[in-house]
């Protein structure tokens, strides 16, 4: 029998009438033939009751007095409640399941406390448990360290659970199910006309999901590229297929990338833009200005360096840090506040002429100014003032994505 991974984020187990769309899911795989690992996140978002918020607000996080150890331990709880009632739920159904931690699944990690990685999974327990049982229910986003401390993965976790777990039993396909129904060529909120993706490849959703995409969690996407592990992005509120990710493709699949110059529009938001005149000691001015901010442990984006200075984005929650360490070193600066990162991903833009351009076209042609720019094989980044997002991504949409678009 072959086995599926299926992942329930919080919004799919977030309460019974939700969960039964999930159930009705799993039941139809288990009708098909397949042994299912099912893996669920806490249950709903921040307020709700069992939420990974709500139980940091018990030890009023960020404000906490006790150790990452203590959190990761308090944190792992909402996946564990989750599993037990998903679980339960599935026997009411008539559906045999077992639902076991992260830890008991053999998910082995590093001792990185509230963002660990991991180092293996020993699957044995699931393959037995799987002899008696149709589901296994895994609690996501957790394992242990050499320890047996418990350990959680950071944001995403529980895609990287499912997709690791998934590689490790050799999945035919991991699920991941969502409240859309599938990955979308932009944000749905912001392009009310936005696409739902048929197939993509792992490095087009990789690149959307770095450039803030938050359907699926890069460091997931990386580990099923790395093992050729296909994806399926799917509603849990539908039978539709979803989105396929993968890098082996049949012919109409293929021919669906193939012919997409430009996959999606992506963005991220509540950047400042900070630009630091140089010194006469060019080459020890811009090492000690990303040594300072490496040690203070702030990630720069979008960065560029000349003989003139260095610019670069820092999200905006980094700032009052960023400027001490800036006015401790005697440097002269100026900053761009509410600035946001539009990205415009496409695995074939690599050396098609004209790209750029219709990219300045498109965002002059309603006024929005360009900050910044970047570009790389697959991707060309603009910083813009945030009050225009909106306007930037619908019209960058509309001059790639639209019918009439390339």
């Amino acid at each position: 029998m072959t086995v599926l991974v299926q992942k329930f984020g919080g919004t799919s187990v977030r309460n019974s009438e939700v969960r039964s769309h999930a159930i009705e899911h799993v039941k139809n795989a288990v009708e098909e033939g397949h042994q299912i690992v099912a893996v669920v996140s806490a249950m709903g978002r921040k307020d709700e009751p069992y939420a990974t918020d709500t139980l940091l607000g018990l030890v009023n996080y960020p404000n906490n007095h006790v150790t990452n150890r203590e959190l990761d331990l308090l944190m792992s709880c909402g996946e564990v409640i989750s599993s037990v009632i998903f679980t339960n739920e599935l026997i009411q159904h008539g559906i045999s399941a077992a639902s076991i931690t992260g830890a008991q699944a053999g998910i082995l990690t590093t001792n990185d406390f509230t963002d660990a990685r991991i180092n293996k999974i020993n699957t044995e327990l699931i393959e037995t448990l799987l002899q008696t049982n149709q589901v296994i229910v895994v609690a996501g986003f957790q394992g242990q360290d050499q320890f047996g401390n418990i350990t959680t993965l950071g944001r995403g976790g529980s895609d990287t659970s499912a997709i690791a777990l998934g590689a490790a039993l050799e999945a035919k396909y991991v699920d991941i199910f969502t409240d859309v129904d599938g990955i979308k060529t932009a944000d749905p909120v912001l392009v009310k006309h936005a696409k739902t993706l048929k197939a993509m490849t792992y490095n087009e959703i990789v690149h959307l999901a770095y450039q803030g995409s938050k359907v699926i969690h890069p460091r997931a996407v990386e580990i099923a590229m790395q093992e050729k592990i296909p994806i399926r992005v799917r509603s849990t509120y539908s039978e539709n297929a979803g989105t396929l990710v993968t890098s082996k493709v049949n012919n109409t699949i293929d021919r669906d990338i193939q012919e997409r110059l430009v996959t999606g529009i992506a963005q991220v938001s509540g950047l400042i833009q900070i630009n630091i005149e140089a010194t006469d000691q060019l080459i020890q001015f811009h090492d000690d200005v990303f040594q300072k901010l490496a040690e203070a442990n702030i990630s720069v984006d979008f960065f560029n360096i000349s003989t003139n200075g260095i610019t670069f984005t820092i999200p905006k929650d980094k700032w009052s840090l960023t400027q001490s360490i800036i006015e401790s070193m005697e440097l002269s600066y100026n900053i761009v506040k509410d600035c946001a990162k539009v990205s415009t991903v496409g695995a074939a833009i690599q050396g098609v002429p004209g790209v750029a351009s219709k990219i300045v076209t498109a965002l002059a042609t309603n006024h929005i100014q360009i900050l910044q720019s970047a570009d790389s094989h697959t991707t060309i980044w603009v910083l813009i003032k945030e009050k225009d997002l909106e306007k930037a991504v619908n019209a960058l949409h509309d001059s790639f994505l639209s019918k009439k678009g390339v």
